[in-house]
């Protein structure tokens, strides 16, 4: 049942269905904790309502058991993001470029980037052009400064996100992973790092929170 506030009740979940109308897209599902039941239930209203689908954190097994039932549901490995989305044509919005420091950063930017492409942006991708080989990113310079959002994976001690800062005129979105040796603290010194950047124009999302970089680079680039 649909109600006026715009919710559905589905009894274990409240699905909120007016979400794309007050922020242009559909309410993203996180998948941890959740049985396959329901997150076989919440597919169904998602695609019956024709909204947008985002599952995050998605286990490579239970994709396989929903795409059973929904054979148009897509999945990235390394993103772990199973994804559906009714709109069959890119927006005509400004490009967004999505960095990751080191190859382990890897799902977290696929994370963010098949975020971005299912919300209709035009994404490219620049990967393991961190710090250590500071010449890679330079490399690359031109088509950095193309950019009109900018998202910044990076782990170890996630100092790539002020150095790109400060070389571009677009906005700067830094998420920091959870790949580190033992004083990474699982993350935690990369977030601290982009907290306190002295480059303006960055903001920082949680630690491997690549969808919520992609969410947010996608309202900018309206």
């Amino acid at each position: 049942m649909v109600f006026p506030c715009g919710y559905q009740d589905m009894g274990f979940a409240k699905l909120d269905v007016d979400r794309p109308r007050r922020r242009g897209h559909s309410e993203a599902i996180f998948c941890p904790g959740k049985t396959k039941i329901q997150l076989k239930g919440i597919v169904r209203e998602l695609i019956k309502g024709k909204q947008e689908i985002l599952l995050t954190k998605l286990e490579e097994k239970t994709f396989r058991w929903l795409k059973i039932s929904y054979p148009a549901l897509k999945y990235s490995p390394r993103a772990r993001l199973a994804y559906w989305s009714p709109k069959k044509n890119l927006e005509k919005k400004g490009l967004v470029l999505v960095i990751s420091a080191g190859t382990s950063d890897i799902p977290v930017a696929e994370e963010a980037a098949v975020t971005l492409e299912v919300m209709g942006n035009r994404v490219n991708r620049l990967y393991d052009v961190g710090v250590a080989g500071v010449h890679r990113l330079m490399h690359n310079l031109r088509s950095i400064q193309k950019a009109k959002v900018i998202i910044v994976i990076a782990g170890m001690e996630g100092a790539l996100a002020s150095l790109v800062s400060g070389l571009v005129s677009s906005p700067v979105i830094a998420v920091p992973t959870s790949c580190g040796y033992g004083a990474n603290f699982a993350g935690l010194s990369a977030l601290l790092t982009m907290l306190n950047c002295c480059s303006p124009g960055v903001t920082v999302v949680n630690i491997d929170n690549g969808f919520g970089a992609g969410y947010f680079a996608s309202l900018v680039n309206k």
